[in-house]
């Protein structure tokens, strides 16, 4: 079974959850943007949570099915249609060999999620099918998509194949969705622009106690220069009370450091192993999606918070996501 690319989007690229363990060698972890809407595509079609999925940012792509193939959606809103009819997201669908799937540019968020059931037959490399584009490793030949791009896809499950089945025994034309689903928008406007929890960063005292005021008081914006490897913002300014020589150190996903011309920079799942600039603020886990999720221009605000709320909020989320594991295995057995 494969899918084969008609139209790339802009940036559409395939992603597990990352590659974890090189990075005291200079490998980053890469990896999914949004790690919660790519666990929830692969709950969806029976897959391991950590499976690659199609990652689609801002302008979707156009898919043709060569094969009868399961497939969820998740993440930002492009409103998705296969020969002319809507797909819902968050429930797993069944499409037939010969549907074409559009995407069109994103509605509300930036990056959807795209799981078909079985993955995609890739070799890993270092323990992760994602794609590193600035080094050109994992995915498919180490690139975006491209036009005419044929992607072969892994073998499901036979619990996999039996929705399949069930869905596609109802007799529908191009594609048959279950009637049940585990919510009917992931992302509102509201949830969207909430304030990004954050813990003080490694250097956070040595701002100015006006910086942080302005750090926390003001609404900053994401700027055009927003990618995979880091959001720059734009705002107000954050110097430190003198000028700091530090030594670059070990950096996270959500890790906010400051250049020296004070406009904060949001490190993202490309970012480099190790950083040199002053660090102010680290982005709780549980929110560095919500992040990923924000377009240039979107406005972007910060609430500082304990390491205790930063823990608590992260064991909620997974107790949340098991709970909806569970309980979409149970609607699969039904």
């Amino acid at each position: 079974m494969s899918l084969k690319i008609i139209r790339p989007g802009l940036l559409t690229t395939i992603q597990d959850c990352g590659r974890y363990g090189y990075q005291k060698i200079g490998v980053l972890v890469s990896g999914a943007m949004d790690t919660y809407s790519l666990r929830l595509a692969n709950m969806l079609v029976g897959n391991d949570e950590n499976e690659a999925a199609l990652e689609i940012t801002l302008l979707g792509p156009t898919i043709e099915f060569t094969a009868d193939t399961l497939i969820a959606v998740t993440g930002g809103d492009f409103k998705p249609i296969i020969d002319g009819m809507p797909v819902p997201y968050m429930r797993p669908v069944a499409v037939k060999a010969g549907a074409i799937m559009k995407f069109s540019n994103c509605q509300l968020g930036c990056r959807a999620y795209l799981a078909v059931a079985g993955g995609f037959d890739i070799d890993k490399v270092m323990g992760s099918k994602s794609t590193y584009l600035r080094a050109g490793i994992g995915g498919f030949q180490g690139r975006a998509l491209q036009k005419n791009d044929l992607l072969n896809t892994g073998t499901p499950t036979a619990f996999s194949q039996h929705i399949l089945a069930s869905l596609l025994s109802r007799g529908a034309q191009s594609f048959a969705q279950a009637r049940w689903f585990i919510g009917k928008a992931q992302f509102s406007k509201e949830k969207l622009l909430k304030p990004i929890r954050v813990t003080a960063g490694l250097h956070y005292k040595y701002f100015s106690e006006s910086a942080k005021y302005n750090f926390f008081s003001s609404q900053y914006r994401i700027s055009k220069d927003a990618d995979r490897m880091g959001y720059r913002l734009q705002g107000e300014v954050l110097k430190a009370e003198k000028p700091l020589e530090i030594i670059s150190e070990a950096i996270n996903l959500g890790t906010i450091q400051v250049p020296p011309q004070g406009m904060p920079i949001i490190l993202m799942a490309d970012h480099q192993s190790v950083a040199g600039y002053p660090i102010i603020a680290q982005t709780i886990t549980v929110d560095a999606a919500r992040i990923a999720q924000l377009k240039p221009n979107d406005p972007i605000h910060f609430k500082l918070v304990s390491h205790e709320e930063a823990e608590q909020s992260f064991i909620d989320m997974e107790k949340h996501m098991e709970n909806i594991k569970i309980a979409i295995m149970a609607k699969l057995k039904n």
